[in-house]
């Protein structure tokens, strides 16, 4: 499908989900992206997965297929010991070559004002790594506001509100971002009206758009090549943002 424009699907998965029941391969997600005219996707492991190690194995395999359609993004236990944390991190960055950090409060229940989330931030600017939250569902601890905080002690780590805080939290979103230069906001889940009011306040370059699982491509890529907005907008949100984050060598 041409559009006219290129595309970053900016959070998305592949793998096994043991909470969902979901289950998608590279080559699948690449048919979808190739039929949608999508150019490049981060990829990330679901939350919960039966083996973690071998669920970012299959993200290092599809990035190694599929060097200039991919990038890679880790999801971790946060409550593993701090060692452990450190060295899978290491892991994932220099061995995998995972370019952000998710975290999924819904299934990973860290408390954003805690010393220990303290510490997961302080890990992902060790590695220069932009960290990508759930929010949304999943309160309180997946409440946008609750990330100003660690976006304030970590000035030079960006944080990405993914949902942008979903329908009912979205405004809240908004006020993360205008307190924090550092925050984004992906706008997956939102309504196009929703939209619209979010770039009352934030800028297209700290907005992006992702499909969160490969059956939502279409409708998550169209609402924002529909969107009512000038052209150098939609790109910014359809990929200039999301490339500057992610792919910060290419």
């Amino acid at each position: 499908m041409k559009n006219g424009f290129r595309i970053y699907d900016a959070h998305t998965h592949i793998g096994q989900a043991l909470h969902s029941g979901r289950q998608f391969s590279a080559a699948e997600l690449i048919s979808r992206m190739d039929r949608y005219g999508v150019d490049r996707a981060l990829v990330i492991p679901f939350p919960v997965v039966d083996d973690r190690r071998r669920a970012h194995d299959e993200i290092a395999k599809a990035l190694s297929a599929y060097p200039d359609r991919l990038t890679g993004a880790a999801c971790l236990d946060p409550f593993l010991p701090e060692d452990a944390f450190r060295d899978e991190l290491r892991r994932y960055v220099e061995e995998l070559g995972c370019r952000a950090l998710k975290l999924q409060p819904q299934y990973q229940p860290l408390n954003p004002l805690s010393p220990r989330a303290e510490f997961f931030f302080g890990a992902a600017l060790n590695y220069h790594l932009p960290v990508i939250v759930h929010t949304g569902a999943g309160i309180p601890f997946a409440l946008p506001s609750l990330f100003i905080k660690p976006a304030l002690k970590f000035p030079e780590l960006n944080i990405i509100l993914a949902h942008c805080g979903g329908s009912i939290y979205f405004a809240e979103a908004i006020v993360a971002a205008h307190v924090c230069p550092n925050i984004f906001l992906e706008l997956s889940s939102l309504m196009p009206h929703h939209i619209l009011e979010v770039l009352r306040y934030v800028p297209p370059s700290r907005l992006l758009i992702g499909s969160d699982t490969p059956e939502d491509l279409d409708t998550e890529m169209g609402k924002i090549l529909s969107l009512g907005v000038p052209e150098e907008t939609r790109q910014d949100i359809l990929f200039n943002t999301s490339q500057r984050l992610f792919d910060r060598t290419r």
